[in-house]
């Protein structure tokens, strides 16, 4: 099983739910692919093994040969290339390198390089599960192209756990896409609920199947549990709001001191993950 753990907003604990799934099923991959914001490593304390660079293609203009026909520039939709009268600039960090530029020329003036936008890294958790996670340079506008490079690695685990980044953006559809369930992280607020609903609209596009994980349950007021009722949405379990986890988020510590109640929650979570997925359940 693949499963996409995603949230409609950052900050509703959507790390906090699947680090503790994969330090509680060890035999699981934990996949970081909030590459713009990793910090699933944080918790899991990871001996990295490898360290891979990701890549991407730009178009650097010869200007001599360059006729200033300006077919690049009204070719390319993401505004990377600036034709003026006598100089063409290539904008490399907006490039999506789909080479189209390159093809309208005229006078063979464009050639691609390369430039290192990240990293991959693998390892292993101080719990004894394996961990990829991607990490986007400072600076960087996309990092799709990192997803795309986790997603081709040799992942033959049974059971993935993919730390998605939040909302709705370019790089959460390509991290959940080709999963076989999506796991919404919210919590019991306005806010966190109308991100929510976007996230619904997403995965229900997608043709995804999904549930919800309630994060600081007691807190706020019932409209996520109104909606999921409204909208025939399970909810898988609920993570209670204390202080005593904040704490323990704060400073790392995980399921090295939660009480056996909230890993039988986990538990929970993880039983109801397979079931939806229709794969076998697991012991609560």
């Amino acid at each position: 099983m693949k499963a996409a753990i995603l949230s409609g907003k950052g900050g509703t604990g959507k790390t906090t739910v699947s680090t503790h799934l994969a330090a509680l099923f060890p035999d699981a991959l934990y996949v970081d692919m909030d590459v713009e914001e990793p910090n699933g490593d944080l918790f899991l304390n990871p001996e990295w093994n490898d360290r891979i660079p990701v890549s991407v293609i730009y178009p650097e203009i010869d200007n001599d040969k360059c006729t200033h026909c300006r077919n690049c520039a009204a070719f390319c939709r993401f505004n990377a290339l600036i034709a003026g009268k006598a100089l063409t600039i290539s904008m490399k960090e907006i490039c999506h390198g789909c080479g189209g530029c390159a093809l309208v020329c005229p006078s063979d003036a464009i050639r691609y390089r390369e430039r290192i936008i990240g990293y991959v890294s693998r390892g292993i958790t101080r719990f004894g599960s394996p961990i990829i996670s991607g990490k986007m340079d400072v600076g960087e506008f996309s990092g799709v192209p990192l997803i795309d490079r986790i997603r081709t690695m040799d992942r033959t685990e049974a059971l993935q756990i993919i730390d998605s980044p939040p909302g709705t953006s370019c790089t959460t559809v390509a991290a959940v896409e080709g999963c076989d369930l999506a796991v919404i992280v919210t919590e019991p607020t306005p806010f966190a609920l109308s991100d929510m609903k976007r996230t619904v609209e997403m995965l229900r596009t997608m043709k995804l199947p999904f549930a919800v994980v309630i994060n600081k349950a007691g807190m706020g007021d019932r409209g996520v549990y109104d909606y999921c009722r409204d909208e025939s949405i399970d909810i898988l379990g609920e993570i209670p709001f204390s202080l005593e986890l904040a704490g323990a988020y704060a400073t790392g510590v995980m399921l090295d001191s939660v009480s056996p109640q909230l890993q039988k929650e986990y538990r929970k979570i993880m039983d109801g993950m397979k079931r939806k997925a229709g794969m076998p359940g697991v012991a609560v």
